[in-house]
């Protein structure tokens, strides 16, 4: 974590690291590892997230009061309210069973999370902690597994996307959908694998234009592109009942501005210098998402008459 230290109390991070190390001693994982090891691993993925000394610190004792003899009390006394209030959060969240897999229980278990948690961190140190642990799934039995995967695309990446946290979402659907459906994420993955380069070079030559575009007509925006990740395009293949060869709009755009004019201005960009496809158009600044998520989505026709959602 010497890499984010510069905006960390360092020596306030390196005490709970010390207290973790100390209050998991001689515990480890199904893998084999080290207990603290995970907690290492919840901070680190929380720094990467660009937060707080408080939430890499919850992070690195998040589990403390759940699986040793430590209290909140005694979190509290030695971080602060703060960080107390974090770890206690998490361990309510830890200690709710999510049973029912209908559409709205599944919803009112995102809501009761987000009800238990007073402050934001909670969720995030939550999100955090599942996504190491669906890194770490295989040392698991195939119930536990399985059960964990599916807890996961249902209630936590939902919830990481309510947060605008996309990568997060996409790498724990990703990880789940290698668990729930193991044969044709093994096949995609194959096929996507084999043209990974392809498809990274067609995101440069549909992000260089849009940027030079956008730049002539004044518009301040930040650009990223990547590949679609596997759940989206194994959701797409099997809505649309299509082969992957068939599914074109395989590469995304984000554009970034400043505010709501521009966002607007850089639609009009875009739909002047590629053809928009028809119905594939979403102003959600117009009408925000029910968790007040506000963008706007198209797809047009780019170089080589590929498909790009923006």
């Amino acid at each position: 974590m010497e890499a984010y230290s510069d905006r960390l109390d360092v020596d306030v991070v390196r005490d709970a690291y010390d207290l973790a190390r100390e209050a998991h001693s001689g515990q480890r994982r199904a893998s084999g590892d080290e207990f603290v090891s995970h907690a290492v691993e919840v901070a680190t993925i929380l720094a990467t997230f660009g937060l707080d000394t408080d939430s890499l610190v919850s992070g690195l004792v998040h589990d403390v009061v759940e699986d040793t003899s430590v209290s909140v009390s005694d979190i509290e006394t030695r971080f602060g309210q703060d960080v107390a209030t974090i770890v206690e959060g998490v361990t309510k969240i830890g200690r709710v069973e999510f049973r029912s897999h209908t559409e709205q229980q599944v919803e009112n278990y995102r809501k009761l999370l987000l009800s238990m948690a007073r402050d934001a961190r909670v969720i995030l140190v939550k999100l955090a902690d599942r996504l190491h642990n669906m890194r770490t799934l295989d040392a698991l039995k195939e119930e536990q597994r399985r059960r964990i995967a599916l807890e996961t695309r249902e209630i936590y990446a939902p919830l990481a996307h309510r947060l605008g946290m996309a990568a997060i979402r996409w790498e724990l659907e990703d990880l789940a959908f290698k668990y729930l459906e193991p044969e044709p994420y093994e096949a995609l993955t194959k096929k996507v694998r084999q043209r990974r380069k392809e498809r990274e070079k067609q995101v440069l030559e549909m992000q260089r234009p849009l940027a030079e575009a956008l730049a002539e007509a004044g518009v301040p925006a930040e650009l990223t592109g990547r590949p679609k990740h596997l759940w989206s395009i194994y959701h797409k293949m099997e809505s649309r009942d299509l082969p992957y060869e068939e599914i074109y709009d395989l590469m995304a755009m984000r554009v970034l501005t400043d505010d709501v004019q521009n966002c607007y201005a850089a639609l009009g960009v875009i739909h002047n210098e590629w053809t928009p496809v028809q119905e594939r158009f979403h102003d959600f600044i117009a009408t925000p998402k029910s968790n007040m998520y506000q963008s706007l989505h198209t797809t047009v026709i780019g170089p080589a008459g590929r498909r790009y959602e923006i």
